[in-house]
């Protein structure tokens, strides 16, 4: 959604809100996701390197915190990033990343019901809430990787409540310092997919994706705490900028406009060298 329109879609939302409930909601279309293997990696990701598995640091009754080996249900781990984050207005240096798959600010987030980013209680970034579990045997978990102005959270062939490993999800968070040199072409924030087989889960049927400022305003993809999400998702990715508007990934200058540009540069740089002597 270009700047423009998403603009008009919150002064619309904002106002709907105003007479409503007091909260603005911006709908991401399904068409801004993009096909992801191939683009990064074969299978899907940004990275193939995920990292070590996170060790929970609190969560709901079966967090399990502080075994070594991640497998939890509803836990989530404190992670102090070491760079400044912006979201909704507020600049972060640390943040939960949340097994049930999505990351916070200010307080871990346990709760296992998709009711969207709209309904999360703090600021959230969630590529996917849904119920995830990993203590399946045949479960991944949940990974991070965190370098100087990039963190990457991957929920890894991750099963979902009670335990259940038949169906596993895979997909990956990229979150960027404000201090981080985007590429043309990317994003502050990116959401990738490979497998994604599962929705429906012993307590909820549906998943949701997007962000929230845990105060009730939301961006949502099209199709969140619906039927059917997770197909929508299967090997898909998606980027987006600082002000959480969607990144085309095709939206780049053509190399012929690219040598327009720095010929006209180089011209004017000549003539007010020519202008100085």
């Amino acid at each position: 959604m270009n700047t423009s329109l998403r603009t008009l879609a919150l002064a619309a939302a904002a106002g709907l809100a105003m007479a409503s409930a007091g909260a603005a909601t911006v709908t991401i279309p399904q068409s801004a996701l993009n096909a992801s293997p191939g683009v990064y990696t074969p299978g899907g990701y940004y990275t193939d390197a995920l990292g070590a598995n996170i060790v929970t640091t609190g969560g709901g009754s079966a967090a399990n915190v502080g075994q070594a080996d991640g497998r939890n249900d509803d836990g989530f781990m404190q992670l102090n990033l070491g760079f400044d984050f912006s979201f909704f207005g507020t600049t972060y240096n640390s943040l939960y990343i949340n097994n049930n798959g999505n990351v916070s600010f200010g307080g871990g987030i346990s709760a296992y019901v998709p009711s969207g980013p709209t309904g999360a209680n703090a600021p959230v970034i969630s590529p996917y809430f849904g119920d995830v579990d990993t203590r399946g045997e045949n479960s991944g978990v949940v990974h991070y990787k965190l370098s100087a102005n990039e963190l990457v959270v991957t929920w890894d062939n991750v099963g979902r409540f009670a335990g259940r490993d038949d169906l596993l999800n895979s997909f990956q968070l990229v979150l960027r310092s404000d201090a981080f040199a985007v590429p043309v072409g990317e994003g502050k924030i990116g959401f990738f997919y490979e497998q994604m087989l599962w929705e429906v889960t012993d307590t909820s049927q549906v998943a949701a994706v997007g962000f929230g400022d845990g105060q009730g305003n939301a961006e949502v993809l099209q199709g969140s705490t619906q039927a059917g999400l997770f197909r929508a998702l299967n090997n898909k990715y998606i980027w987006f900028d600082a002000n959480l508007d969607v990144v085309d990934p095709n939206d780049v200058p053509e190399p012929t406009t690219l040598a327009l540009a720095l010929a006209a540069l180089g011209a004017a740089g000549f003539s007010a060298r020519r202008r100085k002597s």
